[in-house]
């Protein structure tokens, strides 16, 4: 699974498609656009995410629960890469 880190990750910001995977909380509290559909929902809507242009670049608080997703997105067959550190590690940079 590729990450991208946080100092390339806000170089890059304008560039990529996001899926924000957090709460619907979360998202409100803070958002960098993108997609919002939350990990628990992800299979779900899996026709949303295959309309994201690719590579996808998800996003979590923290990055664990963007990587559970990439890993899940690769078994789909979706091109995508995880914010290591989430957004935790962006806000810091």
């Amino acid at each position: 699974m590729q990450s991208i880190s946080a100092a390339d990750f806000k170089e890059q910001l304008n560039q990529l498609h996001l899926l924000d995977i957090r709460t619907p909380r979360e998202w409100d509290d803070f958002n960098l656009r993108g997609v919002h559909i939350p990990l628990d929902h992800l299979l779900d809507r899996i026709e949303e995410v295959q309309a994201i242009p690719q590579p996808i670049t998800v996003i979590c608080y923290n990055g664990t629960q963007s990587s559970i997703a990439c890993r899940l997105l690769l078994a789909k067959g979706i091109s995508c890469q995880n914010l290591a550190g989430g957004l935790e590690a962006y806000l810091g940079v």
